[in-house]
């Protein structure tokens, strides 16, 4: 198991995506501007990104997490926000995968997204507003990824309102008869995504399996690769920084030089070294598919999301702490580093949330979804 190095496979392709890595990050502004540039999406899915990891029965290459959390981290590190502009289409292909796997790649041959989070909480009880009788939903979902161009969705509805979290159930809804997109919302980072919402009125959904451990295993799978996606926003957080304060000179030395810039800097790349090896040792644990370790692989994931989550923070904000008045400027990526940083933590599972599933594995209990999955009352889940 113990192995610090990718594989010769891993490393052929970590280098296909550098090309690609180096062009978004050139090209950050103007996909922040006006989303991911034709050309750029193109590349993107052509290496695989967001479904490398996926099986080949719902339209994936077969390559397992390790590979996913590999490729995410790369091209995270040139722009955090390039996977989000792909539609989201990961997202719901993993989502098919651990709760319908028997519809393949039928399921997944048109743009899809998933809809989770909500606008408002429900007052009276716990769990979503949006509420399933029989196969007809009503509510309304919010912050859901490429809502404006998805053709069908899986969404999350409550059926058991006496249940609360514990009656919570997913519904693949074909985009038609009951079902309205809202307009995108702005966002506070990762701008080449296009979050918006759906309405539901008495649209027809087909029920999927609800079963809270398939449920906490796409949150779990999905949030690691995001997790990923903080370390590449880490590492080049970090690696600008560095460059950065070598250069700039105060009392005729550059400020690298002077302790508490050196410290605060060398602190940060601890911080992307000991994530990355969380999530690498994560996803490696998933790829063994071995059912008796899926306890062992759901903490082990848990931990590095949280890590992850605060790594990608601290290393954003440091950054425009560190590059003094120029950190506000957008003449440097690093103020748009410390934005991506806050979303991407609300990206799937949020820290909190993997901070109470991996304190439930640590004392024996089982993970209760009302603890494990985000809560619309207090968290804005983007997904």
């Amino acid at each position: 198991m113990i192995a610090f190095a990718p594989s010769d496979d891993h490393k052929l392709m970590i280098e296909a995506s550098q090309k690609l890595s180096r062009a978004l990050a050139s090209r950050a502004r103007e996909t922040e501007k006006s989303g991911l540039p034709g050309d750029l999406q193109s590349a993107a899915e052509e290496l695989g990104l967001g479904s490398i990891h996926l099986s080949e029965a719902v339209g994936g290459a077969g390559l397992g997490l390790v590979a996913g959390v590999l490729l995410e981290e790369e091209i995270a590190s040139g722009d955090p926000a390039a996977a989000f502009g792909l539609g989201g289409t990961g997202a719901f292909a993993l989502a098919v995968s651990e709760l319908a796997p028997h519809l393949g790649n039928g399921a997944t041959s048109k743009p899809g997204a998933v809809a989770f989070g909500e606008p408002r909480p429900h007052r009276d009880r716990g769990g979503l507003s949006t509420t399933a009788s029989g196969s007809v939903l009503r509510g309304e979902k919010a912050y859901v990824l490429g809502a404006e161009r998805a053709e069908r969705f899986v969404v999350f509805a409550q059926v058991d309102e006496s249940k609360g979290y514990d009656g919570i159930g997913a519904f693949l809804v074909e985009k038609g008869a009951g079902v309205t997109v809202t307009p995108r919302e702005r966002t506070l980072g990762l701008d080449a995504g296009s979050f918006g919402g759906i309405k539901l009125d008495g649209a027809r959904g087909t029920a999927l399996d609800a079963d809270p451990k398939k449920i906490v295993r796409f949150f779990v799978k999905t949030s690691l690769l995001n997790a990923a996606r903080c370390v590449g926003l880490a590492r080049a957080a970090v690696d600008v920084t560095r460059s950065y304060v070598e250069q700039r000179r105060a009392f005729g030395k550059p400020v690298a030089h002077f302790q508490a810039v050196a410290f605060t800097v060398a602190d940060r790349a601890m911080d992307v070294e000991a994530s990355r090896a969380l999530v690498w040792k994560a996803a490696w644990l998933w790829d063994q598919n071995e059912p008796q370790n899926e306890s062992e692989a759901l903490l082990a994931s848990a931990r590095a999301i949280s890590h992850a989550h605060e790594t990608a923070m601290r290393a954003g904000d440091d950054a425009v702490q560190l590059h003094g008045g120029a950190g506000f400027m957008r003449d440097y990526p690093v103020e748009k580093y410390m934005r991506d940083a806050k979303q991407l933590a609300l990206y799937g599972m949020p820290a909190g949330c993997a901070d109470q599933l991996a304190a439930a594995i640590e004392l024996g209990r089982e993970p209760s979804l009302a603890l494990v999955l985000p809560w619309p009352d207090s968290q804005s889940t983007f997904l």
